[in-house]
Formats: structure tokens, sequence, C-alpha cells
């Protein structure tokens, strides 16, 4: 299958990608599209950057459009999970463009703004209902919202939910959908929660997994450099004054070292910018518009922003700071080399970040290049307790202990 003539989408739907410049699938919206049309539920998992919201908003849109009633007050026929605001938006902003003369209503309730607009927007139902799961349950709370006539669910990047405490979320509003609703679920990675979620809320789902969990973008390189915590800002001044017309983005591994990073930036005279979960809603959509736009070059973002950015000109993402959870390795690096372009990704790595990196490696199963310094070693966690040079496959057990230079 070549075209998304050939996948069995209305017409209509098509001549409206054609209209957006889209006329090719991508492997997983070739796999999904024609089992979702079928009504099967589906896992997806395939690598960010890949197509995944087609791959369930035009089956979505699709079988929508043929239910040939508006939806009751209160109600929603279609339900989209994220687990971000920003991917939440960005989910609700991609199918509108994707519904636009389809008379279908999107509606989009996040966070950190104003609950009571919401609420109006809500009393009259939607066609399709685009949230994360807090502000989901706050509406339902007030029953604002309900969810009985609801008869498609998705949940996209349903590893970060659970990894973001959201599975007693989920574990709530399961029981309010009815048993006969259609439930595709895709993941960018397949932790082991995953089972479970996946036979709570699919049956007998076909699964379709277009690349490795954990395997990263084929068009990123990936690089890293070993380096002290404390010449870190300077080494990233540098990396970034060779390429200061390229958008970059920065990843921090707290709010408040995102902000005070975004400050020194600008003090070095950088267009910079920041998004975390200490801005409000209308702050961190004016900082992503900025960027989008390039009116600033760099943008300092902690995880919260990882599955949320769908920006194709992100030329270089840097790992300031290794994150704690290696899978989140994979979405940040994701957010450059979007829509078949090539990236860089940038890895610092500390003394006391090497079992980050070695985790990292475990997950992505490719060596990064070192592009500066040397290779930090520690000892091994064995009963004698001897020093060794790392031989590349450092001892998770040690995480941030006994670490020496290698020589």
């Amino acid at each position: 299958m070549t075209d998304f003539n050939a996948l069995g989408l209305k017409p209509r739907l098509v001549a409206r990608l054609t209209e957006l410049g889209i006329e090719t699938p991508t492997p997983i919206q070739t796999q999904a599209i024609p089992h979702a049309l079928a009504g099967r539920d589906v896992m997806g998992l395939a690598q960010t950057g890949t197509g995944k919201t087609a791959a369930f908003g035009l089956p979505l849109i699709h079988a929508l459009s043929k239910i040939g009633n508006k939806p009751q007050p209160k109600q929603a026929h279609g339900l989209v999970l994220a687990p971000t605001r920003e991917l939440a938006k960005q989910i609700a902003d991609t199918l509108r463009e994707y519904t636009k003369g389809a008379h279908l209503k999107v509606t989009l309730v996040v966070g950190g703004v104003s609950i009571n607009r919401q609420i109006q927007n809500l009393r009259n139902g939607t066609d399709l209902l685009v949230a994360t799961p807090g502000r989901l349950i706050d509406l339902l709370d007030r029953r604002a919202v309900g969810l009985g006539d609801t008869r498609f669910l998705v949940l996209d990047e349903a590893d970060q939910m659970l990894d973001m405490g959201f599975i007693h979320a989920l574990r709530q509003i399961a029981p309010l959908l009815p048993d006969t609703r259609q439930t595709m679920l895709f993941s960018a990675t397949m932790p082991k929660l995953m089972a479970e979620l996946s036979a709570q809320f699919l049956r007998d789902p076909e699964r379709i997994e277009v690349s490795r969990p954990g395997m990263t973008a084929d068009k990123v390189s990936q690089s890293v450099h070993y380096v002290q915590k404390g010449d870190k800002f300077a080494l990233l001044k540098d990396l970034l004054a060779t390429h200061k017309d390229e958008l970059s983005l920065v990843f921090a591994r707290t709010k408040f070292g995102a902000e005070r990073m975004m400050k020194q930036l600008n003090a070095a005279g950088f267009d910079a910018g920041s998004i975390h979960g200490n801005k409000s809603q209308g702050q961190r959509d004016r900082a992503l518009k900025a960027f989008r736009d390039g009116k600033i070059k760099i943008l300092v973002a902690t995880d919260v922003a990882a599955r949320g950015i769908d920006i194709p000109g992100v030329g270089y993402v840097y790992n300031y700071e290794l994150p704690e959870v290696a899978e989140n390795y994979v979405h940040r690096i994701g957010r450059t080399a979007r829509a078949g372009a090539a990236g860089r990704a940038v890895a610092f790595c500390s003394s006391d970040e090497m079992a980050l990196m070695a985790a990292i490696q475990k997950i992505i199963k490719t060596p990064l290049e070192v592009a500066g310094g040397t290779e930090w070693a520690f000892e091994a966690a064995q009963s004698k307790g001897k020093p060794r040079r790392n031989s590349g496959r450092p001892n998770h057990r040690r995480r941030g202990r006994g670490f020496k230079k290698a020589a």
C-alpha cells in the first residue's frame, strides 16, 4: 500500500490529507489503519515522530463521520487520552486540521486553564474529546461530561502515562465507558506494566510493531560528551554558538534547573525560552509558539515536554542532564528528526551519571559516539571490591558511587 486511498479511508478524508500535503502513509499508518477501520482493538508500538497521531486519528475520524447523529449534551463519541498538556494540544490541533469541513467537533480539555470554560464547551457534547487524565477526572467529578456514549478510546503515549502515575486515573475512567467500545493504544516503549494495562483496556488487540521498543529514530545522529558537572554550561554555550541559526532543545532534569539555565543562556546572549511544570499553560503555549516561529532559537525543557513538542525544524537536542528514566532519552531525542528530517542528539555525561548512561545504552542497544572527554569508569560491585577499568558495560548497581576517571 503506497497511498491513503488504498487503506480504505473515505475519499473526502483522503482529499483533505492531499490538501495538507500528506500523500504517503508511514509504516505505522499503513499497518494500523486497516485494522482500526475493521473495528479491531489496536496496540501500536512505534518510535516518536513516525506518525502515530494519524495512525489512530484518521480511522477515528472516518468512524465518527459515519455515526450520523450529533452527540448528546455532555457526552463524547470518541475520547483520546494523552499524558501531557502539550501532547494533548498537539493532537487536538492535528485532528482539527484533518476534520476541517467535516462538521466534527474536537474539544480539548487540559489542566492549567479555566475549567469553567471547558465545562461550557462540553455542555452541548462533542464528537471527539482530547484530554489529559487529571483534568478529565476533574470534569467527571463535576458531572460536566459523561462517557456512556463513548464508542472509541485512544490511549496515546501510554508508557508515559504509566511513568507519570496515571494508572489509577485510567482505572477510574475505564469502567465509565461502554464494554463494546473500540480501543487503540499507542506507545513508543513497552514496559512490563503495559501488559497489564493492555489486558485491562483492550480485547484481543492487533499488535503492530514497526520498530523495536527503545529504538531511536534512524536519522538522529547521537553523541556523548564526558564532562564534569561544573563544566557542562561552558560546553553547552560553545556548542550552541556553532549553530546559532538552528533550533535547539535543551533538556534539564528539574523545573528550577530549566528556568535557571534559560536565564543564564539569555544573560550569555542567546535567545532562549523555557517550558516546565511551574509555567502556566499560557506561558508554555507562548514559549512553544516563539520557538516554532523561530523568534527564540533555544528552548529549555523538562521531561514534561518530551512528548508534546512536534516542531519539524528542531536540529539539535541536548541532554544537558541525563533522564532518571532511561526510556525518556528516546522520547527526548525524538523531538528532532521529525517528519523524515535529520537531527542531532548530544548527551552530557558527568561522572555521577554513568549509571544513567549505562541504562540508556541498554535500552537503545546502540553505542553513542564519544564526541568529547574520556569515558568515566567505576568500581565493579563485586564481593572483592577491586576497582577495574570501564569495559563499556557499567554496573548498574553502583549508581552514582565509586566513579573514577579512566586513563
